[in-house]
């Protein structure tokens, strides 16, 4: 599955009664992940009307991991709320996966994003060829798109499972739990000075405030722009 399947256009939409796989359903899989994690993971519950416009919307099945959690969640959320996987929206994350992706560059698919600033997005051409349906991370603190190596389905289990304090050892600050617990999956942390500069690197010393995660992308890319021109 590449963000062209969810994509294409000039192709025929298949009714919802095709997207649904009752025999080989992906949630079964995503599941026993969550059910086997070693991070806090919580699923925010679905609206079912709204689960089935997000699978028409995206027009991919649920035998695929990401059919499945469009449809049975309202997305995930993972160690207190610092990484968010979109799904087809709740009252806790007020975002679609395929309605967030509206107004978003072509050739990529953002699929997830942390709490400050860094986006998930499958590579459905944007980053080459070579790479097409491998999960992409944009960097807060160097403004660059950096590849995971890994799929879909590997970067669902780093989430569930990975070394998520490691990854994320240089931007948790003293606290942090209590603080990103608070806020909804339509929000973000905005650090100043900024991630990406020399200053702004020790984030335990940053000030912190509370920005629409909308906000805080389109400030990125105004940046990531203006520092070193289209990518």
């Amino acid at each position: 599955m590449t963000t062209s399947t969810l994509h294409a256009q000039g192709t025929a939409t298949r009714p919802l009664a095709e997207l649904i796989n009752r025999q080989e359903p992906a949630w079964e899989v995503v599941n026993q992940w969550i059910r086997e994690a070693k991070n806090k993971v919580q699923v925010l519950p679905k609206t079912p009307a709204r689960a089935d416009s997000a699978l028409l919307a995206a027009q991919v099945t649920t035998r695929s991991p990401i059919g499945a959690i469009i449809y049975e969640t309202g997305g995930i959320l993972i160690d207190n709320g610092w990484l968010r996987v979109l799904g087809s929206g709740s009252f806790q994350m007020n975002r679609t996966l395929m309605g967030w992706n509206q107004g978003k560059p072509a050739g990529m698919l953002l699929v997830a994003d942390d709490i400050l600033g860094g986006f998930y997005a499958i590579n459905g051409g944007a980053f080459g060829q070579e790479t097409i349906g491998k999960v992409f991370y944009f960097a807060p603190d160097n403004l660059r798109w950096e590849a995971t190596g890994r799929t879909y389905s590997e970067f669902l289990v780093f989430c569930f499972s990975g070394d998520l304090k490691g990854y994320y050892r240089n931007f948790r600050w003293k606290g942090w739990e209590q603080e990103v617990s608070a806020l909804k999956g339509t929000q973000s942390v905005a650090c100043y000075p900024y991630l990406f500069t020399k200053e702004g690197k020790n984030v335990g010393k940053n000030k912190r405030g509370t920005v629409p995660v909308q906000e805080l992308w389109d400030f990125e890319q105004n940046m990531q722009r203006q520092l070193d021109g289209p990518r």
